[in-house]
């Protein structure tokens, strides 16, 4: 089966409860803890991107979404040409209850600061090549480009 070509466009949702962020563990490359995010695809628009991906992902409906950032990224995914993204990523306000994409995702969870700084000093050693590959896979931090995006956002 042929490998879907990347659009090079991807959103995330940052969904908060209080002071936790909801990430979920990725299921397939690139591996690690990430907010919901996807390729905007055939959607017309980011946004409508955004709110599609949520329910896929984590069976919620995007109520409301705040743009927070817009950058490109050098980013590999497992599409076809996949090596940098440009990226829009919302805070959003939801509705419904968390169900996880069997499909997509290890497990979903919310996390504190104190956790999403773990994940990242994970990523860290990572980067560094002080993990390797299949002890990433089954114990991952933050999925590299996600590490990235939270230090743009000072979320690490």
């Amino acid at each position: 089966m042929p490998t879907k070509k990347c659009d090079h466009t991807s959103v995330g949702m940052m969904v908060y409860d209080g002071d936790k962020l909801l990430l979920i563990e990725r299921k397939k490359f690139p591996f690690g803890f990430a907010i919901p995010a996807g390729h905007v695809d055939g959607d017309s628009t980011f946004e409508i991107a955004a709110k599609r991906e949520l329910g896929e992902e984590v069976g919620l409906n995007a109520l409301e979404l705040k743009l927070v950032l817009d950058i490109r990224k050098d980013n590999p995914c497992r599409r076809e040409d996949g090596t940098w993204h440009h990226w829009k990523l919302y805070r959003v306000n939801v509705s419904g209850e968390l169900s996880r994409s069997l499909e997509e995702t290890k497990q979903v969870r919310w996390f504190d600061a104190e956790e999403i700084k773990t994940l990242a000093k994970r990523t860290e050693k990572y980067l560094n090549k002080e993990i390797p590959e299949n002890d990433w896979e089954a114990n991952p931090g933050l999925e590299p480009v996600m590490y990235e995006l939270f230090k743009e956002l000072k979320v690490i």
